[in-house]
This record gives C-alpha cells, sequence and structure tokens, in this order.
C-alpha cells in the first residue's frame, strides 16, 4: 500500500495527496463514478457508506452516509467540472459542520507509463481554521484508509476483466 504523500499548504489553504494505483485509468475512475463501487471503498476500514445521490456530471448533486459505530456522518456537495477520465472538481461539506465550511477539491487521474494511474487531490479550503479543523478531525487517517481500500476493490476489478 503505498503513501498518499500529504502535503498543507497553510498560505493558499490546501491539503494536496498523491498516491499510484496499480490499475488502469478506466477502472479507477469507473471506482470512483459508480455508486455501488464508491459504497465499497469509500470511508474508514469501521465504517459502513451508503451513497443517497449522485448525479455525476457537471451541476450534479451528491450527497454520501456514512455510518460509524451507531453514528451517522452526512457529506454532500455539487460536481463543479467533468473531464472523464481526467478530472472531478467537487463541493466538499462536512453536514455536522453546517454551512459556510465548504471547500472544494479536485481529483486527477494520471496514466503512468506502465499503465498504473495516479491519483492527485487538491482541497482548497475557504479559512485556515476550516484546513485546520479537518485535519484534526482524522482527514489523512481517513483519506489512507479509503485509497487502502479502493487498493483492494481496484485488485479484484483488474481480477474479473
Amino acid at each position: 500500500m503505498g503513501a498518499n504523500n500529504l502535503q498543507v499548504d497553510k498560505n493558499k489553504k490546501t491539503v494536496s495527496m498523491e498516491r499510484i494505483f496499480d490499475a488502469p485509468r478506466e477502472l479507477v475512475w469507473k471506482a470512483h463514478t459508480t455508486p455501488e463501487l464508491i459504497q465499497q471503498w469509500w470511508g474508514t476500514d469501521d465504517s459502513e457508506m451508503v451513497v443517497d445521490k449522485m448525479d455525476v456530471r457537471e451541476g450534479g448533486e451528491w450527497r454520501f452516509v456514512n455510518k460509524i459505530k451507531g453514528q451517522v456522518y452526512a457529506f454532500h456537495g455539487e460536481f463543479k467540472e467533468i473531464v472523464e477520465p481526467e478530472k472531478i472538481t467537487w463541493t466538499f461539506n462536512f453536514e455536522p459542520i453546517g454551512p459556510g465550511h465548504e471547500l472544494t477539491e479536485t481529483i486527477r487521474f494520471e496514466e503512468t507509463v506502465d499503465g498504473q494511474t495516479k491519483i492527485s487531490t487538491t482541497s482548497h479550503f475557504l479559512t485556515i481554521e476550516d484546513l485546520e479543523g479537518m485535519m484534526s478531525q482524522g482527514m489523512e487517517s481517513g483519506a489512507t484508509q479509503s485509497w487502502n481500500r479502493l487498493e483492494k476493490l481496484l485488485q479484484g476489478m483488474k481480477e474479473t476483466n
């Protein structure tokens, strides 16, 4: 399992991560844009995730509900830009925090010369407090667990293709 290469830039109010996955870009894209597949990898190891809505088009809405040890955490936003299979930009809201703390995240999918896929994400926060708050709530750990789960899902997808 690869590292996420997390970088925080407090001046720009961004958090960036990247990781190379041993799968072709088309499969990695599919895992990010298919509700049934997202439910299998998005979230922490101890969570159960349900896609409430996912309209993958510019202007389309999404909402994911994560259940962890009896607690419910929901996330929602809007797809701002879709460039298949290269890039997704979406807004991201953590519902327990409430309005006014939306971040914008861009996910890039880059083919490598050896048939793997590099995912790069950049999250832009409105305030440094929002960035620090998200980091203190386990953003890095959650992303690592999600991407580890994605790696396992992609291996299974490769075997069945």
